[in-house]
């Protein structure tokens, strides 16, 4: 029950995430709650699934760039969501960069708040 809920919940913050980026650029369009919700999902999905096997994949690369490589990883990750939610583009690599940032501080801020009043370590997850 528990999983259910952190899961319905990170699709609901992911679909945030991808609201305030679509707020904040006008490169980034997103209509429609299908867009949105499938979004959200596939985003959910491959930062759960696919990130970690690219990352490990990639950790010499990761590591010989200081982490810069990872970034370009999560800029795949929405590219991936981009690609498969309908109703959902972002046009230009810096529009990429930034929407990426942009979800990635939405959702730790989102996790850090839900997090405390848990009463859980946001570090421990």
């Amino acid at each position: 029950m528990v999983l259910l809920f952190r899961l319905a919940l990170a699709i609901a913050i992911n679909a945030l995430a991808l609201w305030v980026a679509n707020i904040l650029w006008d490169s980034v369009s997103l209509h429609g709650f299908w867009a949105y919700f499938i979004g959200a999902l596939v985003l959910g999905i491959a930062n759960a699934v696919i990130k970690p096997i690219l990352a490990l994949l990639t950790l010499p690369l990761i590591i010989l760039t200081l982490g810069l490589f990872y970034l370009l990883i999560n800029i795949a990750m929405v590219a991936l969501a981009e690609w498969i939610a309908p109703d959902f583009s972002i046009d230009g690599f810096w529009t990429y960069v930034g929407a990426t940032i942009v979800i990635w501080l939405v959702n730790w801020l989102v996790w850090t708040l839900v997090d405390a009043m848990s009463g859980e370590d946001a570090f421990r997850r």
